[in-house]
This record gives structure tokens, C-alpha cells and sequence, in this order.
């Protein structure tokens, strides 16, 4: 691969122009008012159409995207995204919408959130859904507010207590205490689940909840979760279903039958839409019933005669997360996901994800340290390397340094240092869109780093050798970036 080292500003000469507007139709009157106008010309490079093609095309060739490669990036669930999703919702039918039109013209739109609230309903096993949350972390606060409204219309104010396990998404405690809880760590046992025992000193009057992942962040089934549920129910608490690691469980669990009373769905995760670098998301949250009255407004209903309308008002409500829906492209394409699978084979997603983190565990586990033996979910963790190349004088190969030499293989890098219960963590969570051959060239490229990390450890210490941007120090360029080529 040839990779331009120029930024498109240096690619222009003057008086270049890809490009031919129209003449003026207008008459002198309507040009933009002298107050409005720049002082100067805007520096806009000038530069030809093919010039312009290539500088972007190259662009889009220098990042990774699941388009060009296997990612797999534990946690996320970033897996292949059906095309006709992307044409259903490029359609001018819903792209010319706008969210302030009276309902009785937007009839089609309304009737896609209240099909996906169907649907996520049937998945979910929980009563009714909002869709408002624009992300999961947006919709983790949305559920924590539920469970703050909940406890305060019955009186009890007392409860300011939220259990996050240690095995947790980094953004449960960050939620809960932006939702102004105070949150409490409940430990794991050795075998990477909830000690029971432990939650048992720590349930009281003044725990409002707990939010939970099941499968938790190590792709472990929490097996004692009924028993869990009951402890938190008898002690008044609510839980909470971080919803980020769904994917194994569509069309096998659900988790209202698990107990849980309020759950977040990443739909840019499980259901299929493009998701990285900050966006495109969405994070409806729905709740059991005792929980109905809490949503956040304005919802979808659908009426006796058929025709939906907006609820917008009810003196219960959590309150207003959101300007409008939440973001109305991202359901729709789930919506296609759900009804391109259909009830016959949605319960695939979950064995096909779980089948492929299981094949992948037991081959490497002979050269990557397996911390928790056993069946995991959709992914799972390894503890750095079993022979990592250390000697005397020659430091040995680092989960960041197996990270950065898979780039130079093609693959994406797994998850690294997370969850922090492992020192050399590497998360693994290859989705059921990947095929068995691409399995076995991620795992003979994982076998091929591990020996050479046993064999010369400067090989991965130097890596990536073959990427347009080398290995560079991150913390500088955390605080100090370089944004502009040298």
C-alpha cells in the first residue's frame, strides 16, 4: 500500500479547480447582506477532482473499519453490517422526515419505533421500551434515573446506594455516579462471578439497585443470577441490565426472566448499525412493568383504531433525556436486522457468537495464559502470554505489544487491559458474521505472534513494522497531539 504523507492543503496550487458552479441566477438584491460576508476569502485548498478523490480515498484506506478486516474487539460486539440496512434507511421516504412534523404525517416512522418496541419486548422478556437515549452509556443514566424515580414516588428517599461489581463496564460507576448515587464495588470470586456471599453484607435500606453485564465482562454467565435477583428484590432494590454484552443471549435469554427490571440495548451493537469513533448510537431502555409510569416521554403508542400518536406527558415520567426520539436511523436499521433475521433465526446470533469465542479460547489456550477455565459466552479474556520471551537483559512481550503486531497481520486489535481484574488482559469476541476461515487465520496469526514473542520479543517490542503510523508514544499523544503531517 502507497500512503500520501501530504495533508490536502498541501496538495493545492493556486488557481486549480475541480470543480464549475453555476452562473448567478439572482439578481443583485438577494446576495448575502455585507454584514454577513467575510472580511476575507475563506482558505479552502485548490485543488483538481482527481487530486481531491484520491487525497479521500487513501484516507479511508489508512483507517480499519469491520469492512476491511476482522475486529475483534471484545465487549463491543463489532460485527459485519448488512448493506440493505444501510439502503432502508437512505431512503428518501425516511431521510426527508423531520422530527417536528405532526404526527398524522409521519405515520410510517411511528410505526417503525413501535414494530422495534415490539420486538425488543418479545427479545427482552421487559414491558415497554423507550427509545430517547441516544447512546449506552445515555442510556445507563436514563435507567438509573428510572430506578431514582421509582424509589422516590414511593416514598423511599433513603436508598442512594447503586452495587457495581469489579468485573463492570467502566461506565456503569460512571453512570451511577453522575446519576448522584454513591457507588459500592462488589467483589468477584476466583471463578471471574458476583460473590454472593460478598453482595449479601452489602445489601441494605440504602441500596437503590445493581447493575450488572450478563454474561459479565469475562464472557462468564453469571449462573447465580436468580439468586441474585431474589437477595436484591427482598432488600428493595431494583437491577439493572448493562445491556452491552446481549449478543449471545438473543433468542436463548431473556433478561426480565432473569429478574432484571431495567436494561439499556446498544443497538449499534447487537442490532448491526456501523458503530466507532463516537457515533452513529443508540441506547433504548426498556423497563418491567411496575417500572411503565418512570419512561422518559415522548414515547410511541399505538391506538384502538391502529393510527400511533405521541405520548407526551405524564407527571411520573423520569423525566426528558433527549430532544426528539433518540436517533431514528440507527432503529430503523435494526428494525431491518431484526426482520432480515426473523424469529426462526435470531437465537443464531447467540450460538454462532458463543461457538466461535469457544473455538478460539480452546486453540490459543496452549500459548495465551487462561485465567478462568470453562464454557465462556461470546468472548472471553486471556492474561498475556505463557512464554512471552523474557530473558536476562531482554524484557518479554506485553499484551500492548501482541496488540500493535496484529496490526501488521491485517487483524484489529482485541480489547486490551480491560477488564482490570487480569494485569495483561486481552478481551477476544469474534461475532457470528465472521466465517470459520477467518477464525483460523486469526488464530494461526495468534500462534505465529506468540512464538515469536517467545523467540525474539523485539519483533512485537518495535511493532507495527507495515502501518502508515508507526508505534507512537501514546501518553504524548494523548496530551499533545500532532494534527498536521511532519
Amino acid at each position: 500500500m502507497i500512503y500520501y504523507d501530504k495533508l490536502i492543503f498541501e496538495l493545492s496550487a493556486p488557481g486549480r479547480k475541480g470543480y464549475t458552479l453555476p452562473a448567478n441566477r439572482y439578481p443583485v438584491h438577494a446576495a448575502v447582506p455585507g454584514t454577513l460576508r467575510r472580511a476575507e476569502a475563506p482558505a479552502l485548498p485548490e485543488v483538481s477532482e482527481p487530486d481531491v478523490v484520491r487525497h479521500y480515498t487513501n484516507l479511508s484506506q489508512m483507517n480499519f473499519g469491520v469492512d476491511t478486516g476482522f475486529y475483534p474487539l471484545g465487549s463491543c460486539t463489532m460485527k459485519y453490517n448488512p448493506k440493505i440496512n444501510e439502503e432502508i434507511a437512505a431512503m428518501p421516504s425516511f431521510t426527508g422526515l423531520h422530527p417536528l412534523q405532526p404526527s398524522e404525517t409521519v405515520q410510517g416512522a411511528l410505526e417503525v419505533y413501535w414494530e422495534t418496541e415490539q420486538a425488543l419486548r418479545a427479545l427482552t422478556g421487559l414491558e415497554a421500551f423507550t427509545f430517547n437515549p441516544c447512546a449506552g452509556a445515555h442510556g445507563e443514566l436514563t435507567g438509573l434515573m428510572i430506578i431514582k424515580r421509582y424509589h422516590e414516588l414511593r416514598g423511599d428517599t433513603a436508598r442512594t446506594k447503586i452495587i457495581v461489581p469489579d468485573s463492570a463496564h467502566g461506565t456503569n460507576p460512571a453512570s451511577a455516579a453522575v446519576a448522584g448515587f454513591e457507588v459500592v464495588e462488589v467483589k468477584s470470586l476466583e471463578n471471574g462471578r458476583i460473590d454472593v456471599e460478598a453482595l449479601k453484607e452489602l445489601l441494605g435500606p440504602d441500596v437503590a439497585g445493581i447493575m450488572m453485564t450478563n454474561p459479565n465482562t469475562l464472557g462468564l454467565f453469571e449462573t447465580e443470577i436468580k439468586t441474585i435477583a431474589a437477595l436484591v428484590h427482598e432488600a428493595g432494590g431494583l437491577l439493572y441490565y448493562d445491556g452491552a454484552n446481549m449478543n449471545p443471549l438473543m433468542g436463548v435469554v431473556r433478561p426480565g426472566d432473569m429478574g432484571f427490571d431495567v436494561m439499556h440495548l446498544n443497538l449499534h451493537k447487537t442490532f448491526s448499525t456501523p458503530h466507532g469513533g463516537g457515533g452513529p448510537g443508540s441506547g433504548p431502555v426498556g423497563v418491567a412493568p411496575h417500572l411503565v409510569r418512570c419512561l422518559p416521554l415522548p414515547r410511541v403508542i399505538r391506538e384502538a383504531d391502529g393510527h400511533f400518536s405521541l405520548l407526551g406527558a405524564e407527571e411520573n415520567s423520569a423525566g426528558k433525556v433527549s430532544g426528539f426520539l433518540g436517533n431514528f436511523g440507527v432503529i430503523l436499521r435494526a428494525l431491518a436486522y431484526i426482520k432480515m433475521l426473523g424469529r426462526q433465526n435470531v437465537r443464531r446470533v447467540g450460538e454462532l457468537s458463543t461457538l466461535g469465542a469457544n473455538y478460539i479460547k480452546e486453540c490459543l489456550k496452549d500459548v495465551y495464559k487462561l485465567p478462568i477455565e470453562g464454557v465462556c459466552k461470546h468472548e472471553f479474556v486471556f492474561d498475556g502470554l505463557v512464554n512471552d520471551g523474557a530473558r536476562e537483559g531482554v524484557p518479554g512481550a506485553t499484551t500492548l505489544d501482541v496488540a500493535k503486531r496484529l496490526l501488521d497481520y491485517g487483524f484489529h486489535a482485541p480489547t486490551i487491559y480491560f477488564p482490570l481484574l487480569f494485569h495483561q488482559a486481552l478481551m477476544i469476541e469474534p461475532t457470528e458474521t465472521e466465517s470459520k476461515e477467518t477464525l483460523d487465520r486469526f488464530i494461526a496469526v495468534m500462534r505465529q505472534i506468540a512464538a515469536e514473542a517467545a523467540e525474539d520479543p523485539d519483533i512485537l517490542h518495535n511493532a507495527p513494522h507495515d502501518t502508515p503510523v508507526r508505534r507512537p508514544d501514546e501518553t504524548q499523544a494523548a496530551r499533545n497531539p500532532i494534527l498536521k503531517a511532519l
